[in-house]
Order: structure tokens, then C-alpha cells, then sequence
């Protein structure tokens, strides 16, 4: 019997596979198992194969050569391998890097660990929605700045940065830029050349394709360290075999979302803003988060007030209902999200938050369910809540 996944509404975290995916790996799975790098008939296919999803996942990103795709297991290891090996193949120009305070936390801890061995980082401000400003970037840039990391957008509250005035700068000052595209890829068009960047990190996951596939996108003659050593795999820039089934099933989602965006993209957007709609219209002293336009259409991040998002994602559980209270990377630490911190908002509100991501087989009916669901749940919790009685007794509510 096939379990009942309810109310989808987490996307960002993971999407459903396409079916023309689970199609395409079924075969990598069983009768073509051979390792990519054997020199026999086995090998063979599955080293085409990988090369036909570089070249589908290339066009995605609009990337001139397929082989500026290297493949990784993860967003977190494209991340990594950006932040690590641009700074290490580098070191020789400088030891100074630029990120945002509302990166992803492979993002974060990775200059934790270079700050460590030497490197200085410059962490930038942003506005209340989240935003870079651009000239702040341009001002930040030293001599010794070998990279500057920028989100392409937020996986929390979907705030798209302005990484295409960014690149300009990061051109003309002749310094490296990687933008952490892995909310955005196979959701929005993305032009890695309109965009001007040199490195972009993107993940099979965020659109319909399977868990253990990722890239990232190095431009032709830039050099990176890699990470791992060993074989000569991905052009000797990451070592290890390669996961054939889940590169092929990325190619396909790739190809999927090329064709689909358009259309995917206007029925996401127009559910997400009925959401909206009828949250702010129905719960009190509930607020959006993120940019109110220049944002992801698939988001809709909001913060309760009065009420833990952890107890709202329970109850909405059990409703059949299944969202986040933030990253799927830190939601069950239980701590306040260091992007709505950065971004200005209070530490009591920031903790009710909620994340909704919408996909492509969301419907109407779904999003006026929740709309209907989450008041009740709300006013139970703020009954309970003695700060809620407090404000309410003030006047404040």
C-alpha cells in the first residue's frame, strides 16, 4: 500500500520524482551497472550516459560547454567545493573572501573552517527582506579578495539577490563570484551568463529529480581544488565513482523543467499568492517574510506572532498537512533562523515561523485546506500561550 503523503507543500526541501526519471534510472539500476570509468561495453553506456545529463543539465543553466558541469553528491558539497577550492587554487592572489549573512549553513561553516587556516572573511549586511546591496560588495573588495559567494536566492524566505549587478562588479574588479543557486535552478530561468558568475552550485532535488545528484558549474578556465583525492573522475576535479542512476535521473529533470517552466512557474505563482492571501487574511498578526516582489514564486515564508513554528508544523502534521519551520538543515535544532536574525526581525518572532514550497502538483484545493486549517491551530496555541494573554490584556493583539 502506498503511503499517504498528505498535503505537500516542502518542495524546497525535496520534490517528488518525475516519473520519466524514476523511467530513465530504473535501467542504471539494474541491467546497466557497469562502472563508468571500466574500458568495456558496461562502462561505456554509463559514461554516455553521464555525459548526456552534463549536457542536459548545461543547458539548463545555459552553461557554452558541458564540461564546465561537475557533478557532486550534494548543494552542500557544490558548496563546499566552490568555497574551499577557489580559495585554495587561489591563495597565491590573496586570502580574503565576501559572503552574505543569509547564506545556506554549508555556506557558513565552510568559512568557519578557512577562517581557521588563515583566511579573512567579510560577512555583508541586508535590508529587511534579506537583500544584498551591491554597492556594499563593491566596497568590501580588497586587493587580497580572491571570492565573493552570494545565494542566487533564499531558501527560506525566497528573496532573489541582485547577483547579475553583483557579477558586473566582480568582473571589472577582476575577482571570483559563486552564487549558491540550489533554491532557484529548474524553479526560475537561470542564465549563467546574463548572471556573470564563475561558479554556481545547483542540486537534482530542488526540481523533480533524485536525492545524491548535484553539480557545480566552474567557468572554462577557472581553477578549483578539489576536495577529494583519488581517481580521475569529473576531468580529475572529483574524485570517486560517480552515482550513474541519479546523474542520469538529474539530466532528465533538467530537461523536464526547460520545457515546463514557463507553465510551472505560473501555477506555482498564482497558488502561492492565493496562500498568502488567505493567511494574511485570516490569522492576526501574521507577517510575510522576504521581498514583497524580487522573490522565488514557489515561497511563502511567514512569521506568527505568539506562537512557536515547531507546535504550528506539529499540529498541521497531523492534519494530513506536511511544511517546514525553516532550512530542512536546521529545523530540528530547534534554533532561531540566522537569516531572519540577519534580515532584522525579532528572535520571538522569527520563532514562529513557517516555510511553505509549493511544486507543480499542487492544486487549489490544497492551498484553501491549510488556509482553513492553520487559524484554529494558531488561536489554540496562542490560548495556551501566556504572552499572547499578556499582550491581549494590554491591548496589543
Amino acid at each position: 500500500m502506498e503511503p499517504d503523503r498528505g498535503i505537500y507543500f516542502d518542495h524546497v526541501a525535496a520534490a517528488p520524482l518525475l516519473p520519466e526519471v524514476v523511467d530513465a534510472m530504473i535501467p542504471f539500476l539494474k541491467e546497466d551497472f557497469g562502472n563508468p570509468s571500466s574500458m568495456h561495453a558496461l562502462g561505456e553506456r554509463c559514461e554516455e550516459a553521464i555525459e548526456q545529463a552534463r549536457l542536459q543539465t548545461a543547458r539548463l543553466i545555459h552553461a557554452g560547454d558541458p564540461g564546465e558541469i561537475v557533478f557532486t553528491s550534494c548543494g552542500t558539497e557544490a558548496n563546499n567545493f566552490a568555497l574551499k577550492g577557489i580559495p585554495l587554487a587561489y591563495r597565491d592572489r590573496g586570502s580574503h573572501i565576501i559572503v552574505s549573512p543569509v547564506e545556506h549553513f554549508s555556506i557558513m561553516h565552510a568559512i568557519r573552517t578557512l577562517e581557521k587556516t588563515g583566511f579573512q572573511v567579510t560577512q555583508l549586511s541586508v535590508d529587511r527582506f534579506g537583500c544584498v546591496d551591491p554597492e556594499e560588495v563593491e566596497r568590501s573588495i580588497t586587493p587580497q579578495t580572491v571570492l565573493v559567494s552570494i545565494m542566487h536566492g533564499n531558501n527560506e524566505v525566497g528573496t532573489l539577490q541582485p547577483i547579475a549587478e553583483i557579477g558586473k562588479i566582480t568582473r571589472e574588479k577582476g575577482v571570483l563570484l559563486h552564487t549558491d543557486a540550489v533554491a532557484t535552478v529548474g524553479n526560475i530561468p537561470v542564465d549563467v551568463e546574463a548572471l556573470r558568475v564563475d561558479l554556481m552550485s545547483l542540486t537534482a532535488n530542488s526540481f523533480h529529480g533524485p536525492k545524491g545528484a548535484a553539480a557545480l558549474y566552474v567557468r572554462k578556465g577557472v581553477r578549483v581544488q578539489p576536495l577529494l583525492d583519488g581517481g580521475i573522475q569529473e576531468k580529475g576535479r572529483r574524485a570517486g565513482t560517480e552515482n550513474v542512476p541519479a546523474i542520469v535521473g538529474m539530466g532528465v529533470a533538467a530537461e523536464a523543467a526547460m520545457g515546463e517552466m514557463e507553465n510551472r512557474t505560473r501555477h506555482i505563482r498564482a497558488l502561492r499568492d492565493r496562500l498568502q492571501e488567505g493567511l494574511l487574511e485570516r490569522v492576526p498578526q501574521v507577517y510575510a517574510l522576504g521581498h514583497p516582489t524580487e522573490r522565488l514564486p514557489n515561497i511563502l515564508s511567514i512569521a506568527v506572532e505568539f506562537v512557536e513554528g515547531e507546535s504550528m508544523l506539529l499540529f498541521l502534521d497531523m492534519e494530513g498537512i506536511r511544511i517546514a519551520s525553516g532550512s530542512a538543515c536546521i529545523s530540528r535544532s530547534l534554533k532561531v533562523s540566522h537569516v531572519m536574525l540577519a534580515m532584522g526581525i525579532d528572535a520571538a518572532l522569527a520563532q514562529g515561523s513557517l516555510l511553505f514550497s509549493l511544486g507543480k502538483d499542487n492544486r487549489v484545493e490544497e492551498v484553501d485546506r491549510v488556509v482553513e486549517a492553520l487559524p484554529p491551530i494558531v488561536q489554540r496555541l496562542r490560548d495556551m500561550s501566556p504572552l499572547y494573554r499578556k499582550a491581549k490584556q494590554a491591548g496589543k493583539t
